[in-house]
C-alpha cells in the first residue's frame, strides 16, 4: 500500500538551533549539518548517538538522526513529542515528522524532490538530472532576474506599480523553458509500458 504523500514546504533556519546526530565519518550526517549551516541553522552535532539526552535536544527547533537505531529513534520521538521540535530519522519515516527530499540546487534555487520515502533512488536521479540542467548559466540567468526585480522595485516603488513590477519580471522570464523526459527500465516497458 503506497504511503500518503507528505506536505512539501522550506524551513527558514536562520538562527534557528538544529541538531544533528550520527558519527563523524557518517556521510549523511556531514552533508546534513552542512546543508543546516548553509540554511543559516545554529548546528549543534551529537557524534556519539548511545551518549544523547534529552537535554541535548530540549531547545532544538530541527533534529536529525541518522543512525538506524530503532531503539534510539523512538527515544527521540518521545523527546519530540514532549519539546516540540521537528525530528527526521533518516530511513525511518515512522519515528518523524520530517522525511529529507532530494535537492537539486543552484545558487539560491532550491528544488526538492520526494518520493515519500518509497523511491529514493528515483528522487535521486531527478535531483541527478535537475543538477545538471541547473548550470552555472541557469545561476547567472536567476542571478540577472533577481537584479532586474530590485531595479524594478526601486524604479516602480509605490504599491500601486505592484502590476507594472509583476509585467515586467514576466517580461524578463519570457522565453525560459524547461523540458523534461524520462527513460524507463525494459522490464517496465515490456510489462506496463
Amino acid at each position: 500500500m503506497l504511503r500518503r504523500a507528505f506536505f512539501p514546504v522550506s524551513l527558514n533556519l536562520e538562527g534557528r538551533v538544529c541538531v544533528v546526530i550520527g558519527p563523524a565519518e557518517d556521510r549523511e550526517a556531514v552533508e546534513k549539518a552542512a546543508a543546516l549551516t548553509e540554511a543559516g541553522a545554529t548546528v549543534h552535532r551529537i557524534y556519539d548517538a548511545k551518549s544523547a539526552t534529552e537535554n541535548d535536544v530540549s531547545d532544538a527547533f530541527f533534529v536529525i538522526s541518522t543512525p538506524q537505531d530503532e531503539e534510539l529513534s523512538a527515544r527521540l520521538r518521545e523527546w519530540a513529542d514532549r519539546g516540540r521540535f521537528l525530528l527526521c530519522c533518516i530511513d525511518q519515516p515512522k519515528y518523524g515528522f520530517v522525511a529529507m527530499a532530494a535537492i537539486a540546487k543552484a545558487g539560491p534555487v532550491r528544488v526538492a524532490i520526494s518520493t515519500a520515502g518509497l523511491a529514493p533512488r528515483i528522487a535521486k536521479a531527478l535531483k541527478m538530472a535537475l543538477q545538471r540542467a541547473m548550470d552555472r548559466k541557469f545561476e547567472r540567468f536567476v542571478e540577472h532576474l533577481a537584479s532586474a526585480r530590485t531595479r524594478t522595485r526601486l524604479e516602480h516603488p509605490r504599491p500601486e506599480d505592484s502590476a507594472t513590477r509583476r509585467r515586467a519580471m514576466i517580461d524578463a522570464a519570457r522565453g525560459f523553458e524547461a523540458t523534461v523526459e524520462f527513460a524507463y527500465p525494459r522490464w517496465f516497458e515490456e510489462s506496463d509500458g
